[in-house]
């Protein structure tokens, strides 16, 4: 088949069936809809929610925790921030409540977020939020008594859907197989952190704008960049200028992935495909064709 087939089948191999997207779908416009009535008293089903974290950026995998952000109105803000005592704590539990009306929920142990897990194991985590007159959102933050934290995931969302397409949509895909790397191999890294490295790789890649044909020089080249990482200890997300810290060191995995990606090149270059592909799926698990 060759580099560039493998690779194409390994992206679509990494990518959401349509039957995973409709539900997750579905699920949104539930918890959308229950939120308007109780808080907006609105009927409808796509106002106000939008998706963050990796379903939002579009470089989630074949299984994924969808983040939800709910904006809800400043009123509400007002209501619960005047509480005396953790007023944050008080927030989620009405989301929580409305929520309930529809799915089973509870709130995570991080407090900042109300969480529904389903059967096929798809997790949502949904962040009620208000909007800012700087287009950044305000959420709620439950720990030491109780406060407001302030993100801004469409500034990131934009600076990823920018580069990706720059970069003949190669940022994205980067990510998917990045995060493949990761689940096989147990890398302790976060998915902002791999999608925050990623997007630093791509803006010097000199091959940006190349096809499949140029993906394990992708590889190869990217757990280069990644032990050259070793010594920092935070980069800034894309868009936000969030600071993210490292806390597991990644630099032994990146070492042995760099030398698999040097065999399956090696052996690509002698014609030994059926090598080469072992090597790919040493690296990327199953996805990767055989």
């Amino acid at each position: 088949m060759g580099v560039a087939s493998n690779f194409e089948t390994f992206c679509k191999n990494l990518r959401m069936s349509e039957e995973t997207v409709n539900k997750i779908t579905y699920r949104t416009k539930r918890i959308t809809k229950q939120l308007n009535i109780d808080f907006w008293g609105s009927t409808s089903d796509t106002d106000h929610s939008f998706y963050s974290g990796s379903y939002g950026r579009g470089t989630d995998i074949y299984t994924s925790d969808i983040d939800l952000l709910v904006r809800l109105p400043y009123s509400t803000y007002v209501k619960y921030n005047n509480y005396t005592s953790n007023g944050q704590s008080a927030l989620l539990q009405a989301v929580k409540e409305s929520i309930e009306k529809t799915y089973k929920s509870y709130k995570r142990g991080d407090g900042q977020v109300v969480k529904v897990d389903f059967e096929d194991n798809i997790s949502y985590e949904i962040v009620p939020c208000f909007l800012n007159d700087d287009e950044t959102y305000t959420y709620p933050d439950t720990n030491n008594g109780g406060s407001w934290k302030t993100t801004n995931p469409k500034a990131e969302i934009k600076a990823f859907n920018e580069l990706n397409k720059s970069s003949n949509k190669n940022l994205k895909r980067l990510c998917r197989m990045i995060r493949a790397w990761k689940n096989k191999n147990n890398v302790q890294m976060s998915g902002y952190l791999i999608d925050t490295l990623c997007y630093r790789f791509m803006q010097n890649w000199s091959y940006s704008d190349k096809s499949y044909l140029y993906y394990d020089w992708m590889i190869r080249d990217f757990f280069d960049f990644l032990i050259e990482q070793s010594d920092k200890t935070y980069w800034y997300v894309p868009g936000s200028n969030r600071r993210i810290d490292k806390v597991h060191s990644f630099d032994y995995k990146a070492k042995q992935a760099k030398n698999i990606a040097l065999k399956a090149i090696e052996y690509e270059s002698n014609g030994n495909e059926y090598s080469s592909k072992r090597e790919w799926r040493e690296l990327f698990g199953t996805k990767f064709p055989s």
